[in-house]
């Protein structure tokens, strides 16, 4: 990698044995080496890696600006405990500031975390040191290692600090056409089914009968159940008949369109729709359901919390300012999922693991990253693919939760994925459960890539080798970090958006 050798020439000065790169700026047609060191440097150094930086100034002129960076014990404890919540929930929920432990050294430091002994687990012990480890060299001098302390430690319920954010749709209705009364007075306008999503008194239903059917109470009196739909729902509707109008309704056959009026109410826990008249009537000819509003963008996180990211080992840092300025000017939040599964008898995956990473003014700015609770156990090939076990899931949020900061996470941004078919169906699913609407502009590197190279195929690990990417494939930032990188590539190739 270019950063990777510029690096290696960097740290050769005396004073700057353990520097990071913190950026790389444009001034004019200046670009400017944004430097970290530990220790005192001296004009030679600065005169030295302003040598070793325009050979990689990519034809401008070098300049170079070190600033002094030694971390406290404060920082670096705040920096763990990002990536523990980031990444680790399970764990984050049960370790607070008093279990992490910090020792400075001359070249870095060492870290320590005291976690419950049940929460052994080697594979995922080794993932927490690493994913720390690599947090810490990438934003601090020098070399961090840690390790894990066990002990016994209680686990009280987890419990959110923020109340249930409450929001309710208004209803939509239409007006009823063709009306014409059987034991009712005129009904005018009835409400979308779909929108019955609470208790409501005194509404009107309207669509056409798939289902009906005449039943008897335990005192042997009759009454009738419907199922009626519209072009936006269906709903199972129980109407006790008079006297009077038993024969007209025994008539009201599947086919038939007719209106409801009743109540929506709760029985045995469950929303049932009991109707107090029925009459005929239908929607509006060619009727097209009004579309529903998206919720609005949440006020705040409140289960997934987004951490300052940036990307200073791979890639070509080094040509960041060539980027089309149609890019530059549109923001990207590019992301990937780990499921159950392969959908399969029309039942949906659960999503087990959400990973982002937003791109602003073109370069890598946030990190989105979460596991997701799941109430099923995970089946055997997922775990073998993904390295994500039953126990990595206790304590992480619910979907409903992590769908709404997802939802914030995105608001403004386009969205990227490799293969969206997949990615896309599954956060619409979700979003809409809970009324977030994902509307935006979608791009796919799986067809940019297609476009743009020629390779054997076109999975994410192959288009990352060709771009000699390395990463963890299968784990869901890992992915989204990466498919970032190939995104920015390849729309460097391209010179443009795709329009």
């Amino acid at each position: 990698m270019k950063s990777q050798a510029y690096l290696q020439e960097i740290r050769q000065a005396a004073g700057l044995p353990r520097a990071v790169l913190k950026k790389i700026t444009v001034e004019g047609n200046v670009a400017v080496f944004h430097l970290l060191t530990d220790v005192n440097y001296t004009q030679e150094d600065i005169a030295y890696a302003t040598e070793v930086s325009q050979r990689y100034a990519a034809g401008l002129e070098a300049s170079v600006r070190i600033m002094k960076s030694v971390p406290g014990e404060e920082g670096v404890r705040k920096a763990i405990l990002e990536v523990l919540s980031a990444q680790f929930p399970a764990l984050a929920a049960f370790v607070g500031e008093d279990c992490v432990g910090v020792a400075l050294g001359s070249a870095g430091g060492t870290f320590t975390i005291t976690v419950n002994e049940a929460d052994r687990n080697k594979e995922r012990e080794d993932s927490v040191l690493d994913q720390i480890s690599a947090v810490l060299n990438r934003n601090f001098c020098g070399n961090w290692v840690g390790e894990l302390h066990f002990a016994d430690k209680p686990k009280g319920e987890i419990s959110s600090t923020l109340p249930p954010e409450e929001y309710v749709f208004a209803p939509r209705y239409f007006d009823i056409t063709e009306f014409s009364p059987i034991d009712g007075g005129e009904q005018k306008r009835a409400i979308y089914i779909s929108d019955l999503s609470k208790e409501m008194q005194g509404v009107s239903v309207c669509g056409e009968i798939t289902y009906a059917a005449e039943r008897a109470t335990k005192t042997g009196k009759p009454y009738f159940t419907f199922t009626v739909s519209d072009a936006t729902g269906s709903i199972r509707i129980s109407y006790f008949t008079k006297l009077k109008t038993i024969e007209k309704v025994r008539q009201l056959q599947p086919g038939a369109h007719v209106c409801f009026k009743g109540d929506n109410e709760l029985f045995n826990g469950n929303l049932s729709f009991r109707s107090t008249t029925v009459d005929l009537g239908r929607p509006p000819e060619g009727f097209v359901p009004e579309e529903r509003p998206s919720r609005p963008v949440p006020a705040q996180y409140r289960a997934v919390f987004p951490v300052p990211e940036e990307d200073l080992v791979q890639g070509n840092l080094f040509a960041e300012d060539h980027l089309p300025e149609d890019f530059k000017r549109e923001n990207f939040v590019v992301f990937d999922l780990e499921t159950t599964g392969l959908s399969k008898g029309g039942v949906m995956d659960r999503i087990i693991e959400v990973g982002a990473v937003k791109i602003k003014d073109g370069r890598i700015s946030e990190r989105f990253s979460t596991f997701v609770e799941c109430p099923v156990r995970l089946p055997l090939e997922i775990i073998d693919l993904t390295g994500i076990t039953d126990e990595m899931l206790v304590g992480a949020p619910p979907i409903e939760e992590v769908i709404a900061d997802f939802f914030k996470f995105t608001a403004g941004c386009s969205l990227v994925a490799h293969n969206t078919a997949f990615d896309c169906k599954l956060i619409t699913y979700y979003g809409g459960k809970e009324g977030f609407f994902f509307n935006q502009k979608q791009y796919d590197t799986l067809f940019l890539a297609q476009e743009l190279l020629h390779l054997k195929n076109y999975k994410l690990n192959t288009v990352a080798d060709h771009f000699g990417f390395e990463f963890n494939h299968h784990r869901a930032y890992d992915d989204a970090f990466v498919t970032a990188k190939i995104f920015i590539e390849l729309i460097r190739m391209r010179k443009g958006l795709p329009r």
